[in-house]
């Protein structure tokens, strides 16, 4: 029995389109049994997330990859975070130093927040990679901080990324 504007039954409109669920194909589809130990980085899964230890060792554990090292072995980060500008060139070091202290705090408590490498780009930019949404955001806004410049952040829903440009020319 057809309503109001093609509503079948008071259900709503048939015909109207369903918006389609964002996947991550890195983000498990259901919770891995516990204990469960990443072979790759030893990060364990326990009472329903991704930590450094917490099991019983004695237990015995199930094995399975974690999100963050598959994205390692895949090459795909979830963040890029590429900086340029002539101060970058100057002051290179220190900006790594920074980016390197960001991720190690952030990595400590949360294994699944990695650095995946650091590469060199076209015309002095420095690309870094990241297996994780929220750590290009923090780092980029860690060197904004400390060293001024403009900051852009671009997140991409449909990939399920995010770009974090950093540049201050002098």
């Amino acid at each position: 029995m057809s309503g109001k504007d093609g509503d079948v039954a008071g259900r709503g409109r048939g015909d109207r389109l369903l918006k389609e669920e964002i996947h991550d194909p890195y983000m498990a589809r259901s919770k891995p049994k516990e204990p469960t130990v990443c072979p790759e980085c030893g990060a364990i899964f326990h009472k329903g997330r991704w930590q450094w230890s917490a099991a019983d060792p004695a237990e015995k554990a199930h094995e399975l990859m974690c999100p963050a090292c598959e994205r390692i072995r895949d090459d795909m980060p979830a963040g890029i975070l590429t900086l340029s500008g002539a101060f970058l060139g100057k002051h290179r070091d220190e900006i790594l130093r920074l980016i390197h202290n960001k991720v190690e705090e952030e990595k400590a408590e949360h294994p699944m927040k990695r650095l995946m490498g650091v590469e060199d780009g076209e015309e002095g930019e420095l690309i870094a990679k990241f297996t994780d949404l929220h750590l290009p955001r923090g780092a980029g806004e860690a060197i904004e901080r400390a060293y001024d410049g403009e900051l852009e952040i671009q997140y991409t829903k449909e990939s399920n990324l995010v770009r974090v440009y950093w540049n201050r020319d002098e």
